[in-house]
């Protein structure tokens, strides 16, 4: 890849630096849906690595994502996805259930990192050095990566969840609270992978243990 002026790369620059060699990315794709897991993503990219339209993957287009999902992965020294499904978010909460995905995607990587970029979530509890960088998907090439191949990879999950329960629409949404997801909830009530702790969906449940008693 061609050599580029580029702030993106700032962060694991600045790490290079002082040393440090394999510094891996951390985000998710999925804290906001009302249906489906949470999906995390950690990624060490070699260093001085330039991938050419890298971005934050909420600000690029399907096909965009799924070209540089293939160069990712290609490329990438380590990557690691964590699935943390809706039994599990509404168990712990969306907060605990992504950082216990973020640990787990950090764990999970087959280079061990020496340090870790991780998208806002603070995570107290991990060992190695790291950063919590508010918008990291949009400011940290690392972080670019593992929201590219966390989005790509939930979105996939989503589709053949679209084939599964075909009167919600999962394939357009993949999950979120839009205005033809919340109308096929008023039509046919939640399914298996929704959250059921999620407002627009806990009232149906609400409704289903006023008519049990």
């Amino acid at each position: 890849m061609k050599s580029q002026k580029n702030k993106l790369y700032e962060f694991e620059e600045g790490l290079y630096d002082k040393g440090y060699h394999y510094i891996c990315g951390v985000d998710e794709a999925g804290r906001g849906p009302l249906a489906g897991p949470v999906v995390v993503a950690a990624c060490i990219l070699p260093p001085f690595l330039r991938i050419e339209g890298i971005n934050d993957s909420k600000k690029l287009t399907a096909k965009k994502r799924s070209d540089l999902y293939k160069i990712i992965v290609k490329s990438a020294l380590a990557y690691s996805v964590v699935f943390i499904n809706e039994n599990e978010i509404d168990e712990l909460n969306i907060y605990q259930a992504t950082k216990k995905g973020m640990l787990l995607a950090i764990e999970g990587l087959k280079t061990t990192p020496d340090y870790a970029l991780i998208d806002a979530m603070p995570l107290s509890e991990l060992k190695l050095p790291h950063d919590s960088i508010i918008h990291g998907d949009a400011r940290c090439a690392s972080v670019a990566a593992a929201s590219i191949i966390a989005k790509v990879t939930r979105d996939e999950y989503m589709e053949k969840m679209d084939v599964k329960y075909p009167n919600y629409g999962f394939r357009k949404h993949k999950g979120y609270g839009t205005k033809a997801h919340l109308e096929a909830l008023e039509k046919y009530g939640p399914c298996e992978i929704h959250r059921k702790t999620y407002a627009p969906v806990s009232k149906y449940f609400s409704k289903q243990m006023t008519l049990d008693l």
